[in-house]
């Protein structure tokens, strides 16, 4: 068995990955098993996020990663959720 760790970037996955598809509530460790071969053994996944906020067009966009990520946590003993800092640039249109 290959001893391993996997590390995930929680807005590239869900932007490049989830977005827009009706696999909102990704497993991720089944995820991970079906991309490796069998004889990985998954001993950590790290998950790299950052908390989001309401907005008046999404007002429960919070409440759903909070049940998400509790989710995660509670069904994968393997998960670690490390918490970082988004940061918002407004888009700005073409001159």
């Amino acid at each position: 068995m290959s001893r391993t760790y996997i590390y995930i970037d929680g807005f590239n996955l869900y932007y490049g990955a989830v977005k827009d598809t009706p696999y909102k509530w990704l497993n991720l460790k089944a995820m991970c098993k079906g991309i490796l071969e069998s004889h990985h053994d998954i001993l950590l996944i790290k998950y790299f996020t950052a908390h989001v906020h309401s907005t008046q067009y999404d007002p429960q966009k919070q409440n759903r990663q909070e049940v998400y990520l509790k989710a995660l946590e509670a069904y994968i003993p393997e998960i670690e959720i490390r918490y970082g800092h988004f940061l918002s640039n407004p888009k700005k249109e073409k001159q």
